[in-house]
């Protein structure tokens, strides 16, 4: 079976998980891989613009990197960027039947569609120098934890996917740290509960779990933060940069702002058009920082939330910097109701309609998940 058809047959969401199922299944298959220098990258916002700006960073200094991160937005190959480019549809069918070949079809059958795809990812970025592995939803029990890693990061940790993760943000910090094997660094936090829990957890497993600060001189975050401006990125990539960097460091390099002259961020605060801002975040975390980067401004919010998300704290965050909300369709079992968006839109006193064009006299701001993204994107591009 192809690969497409083979992932279709995968569903992408779960009620209940499995959480021996992916340890066992590398467990059956490791021999078959030769694993290069794993970072793996673990928290609730940032993962993937702090991997991409670690992973183009290190191209850039002349080693072989891949980078694994998700969801992706329009094709599946973006999950998989290997040496400066997403893979190609060759290569990813050439490793998705050799993964077949050494799969027991127990596994080939149960692996959720982020537990294959996992796999498949670093089969295909073996023969890199190091690999930079961005945790899904989770930490301790991500389909990313079970391979052995020399770092890991952690980005801002706040309330999401609360019923795989905890209802407190002490259970979700808990969980994200767990991860943890090795050494760690902590980027800029918002919670004092990921700075308690790290140092109980360096004493438990005796392991080193540095802040970001202890790699990166006064001068150096200065620099930081004259790159986010001169490159007109939104002011919350300088927690993601920072964290990449203090990684870089780790690694025994100089930090060199010139080698990210030419890093692209799909989806990512990422303006597609002079009036078009996109942004795959779908949290309250990543809310407060699009309200922040729009101060002073107002947009018209392209919006949609699935049901599990707590759209009613996002649309609050937002509501300073919001003209009118205009709702982007969006299907499945998980999809927000459509009565209840509108009725926390009524309780929030926020004008909405649907969404049906975009105006060149209005300036808009497309959020609330990747699926959002997508859908805006598809109609953007076809026009």
């Amino acid at each position: 079976m192809r690969l497409q058809e083979f992932l279709d047959s995968k569903p992408l969401y779960y009620k209940e998980i499995d959480y021996s199922r992916m340890p066992r299944a590398w467990q059956s298959v490791k021999r078959h891989f030769k694993l290069p220098k794993i970072i793996h990258i673990v928290g609730t916002n940032g993962k993937g613009t702090t991997g991409r700006f670690l992973a183009y960073y290190l191209h850039k200094s002349g080693f072989r990197v891949g980078h694994y991160t998700s969801p992706h937005i329009l094709k599946f190959n973006e999950r998989i960027w290997i040496d400066g480019k997403d893979i190609d549809d060759d290569s990813l069918e050439y490793y998705h039947q050799k993964l077949l070949e050494i799969l027991d079809p127990v596994f080939i059958d149960s692996l959720s569609y982020f537990e294959y795809t996992t796999l498949l990812a670093v089969m295909a970025m073996q023969e890199c120098d190091y690999i930079i592995l961005e945790a899904g939803l989770g930490g301790e029990y991500d389909a990313t934890a079970v391979f052995d890693n020399i770092l890991t990061l952690i980005t801002s940790i706040d309330f999401d996917h609360q019923a795989f993760l905890g209802s407190t943000i002490e259970e979700i910090v808990k969980t994200k740290l767990n991860a943890i094997k090795k050494a760690a660094i902590l980027g800029i936090q918002d919670h004092i509960e990921v700075y308690k829990k790290a140092y109980e957890i360096s004493l438990q497993k005796k392991i080193e779990i540095y802040l970001y600060n202890n790699f990166l001189t006064n001068n150096e975050l200065i620099l930081t933060g004259t790159f986010i401006k001169e490159e007109n990125f939104p002011s919350f990539f300088y927690k993601n940069l920072t964290l990449a960097m203090a990684a870089v460091k780790f690694l025994g390099l100089n930090v060199d702002f010139s080698k990210l002259k030419g890093i692209e961020f799909l989806g990512r605060c990422q303006k597609i058009a002079k009036n078009v801002t996109i942004d795959v975040g779908h949290n309250p975390l990543a809310a407060k920082a699009l309200r922040d980067s729009f101060r002073g401004k107002k947009i018209v919010l392209i919006y949609n939330s699935y049901g599990d998300k707590d759209y009613e704290s996002v649309l609050k965050i937002l509501k300073p910097i919001i003209k009118r909300v205009e709702i982007m369709p969006i299907y499945g079992e998980r999809a927000a109701k459509r009565e209840d968006l509108k009725r926390v839109l009524k309780k929030l006193s926020l004008p909405f309609c649907d969404f049906k064009k975009t105006d060149p006299d209005e300036n808009y701001l497309v959020f609330g998940s990747f699926t959002v993204v997508e859908n805006f994107l598809k109609g953007f591009y076809e026009k």
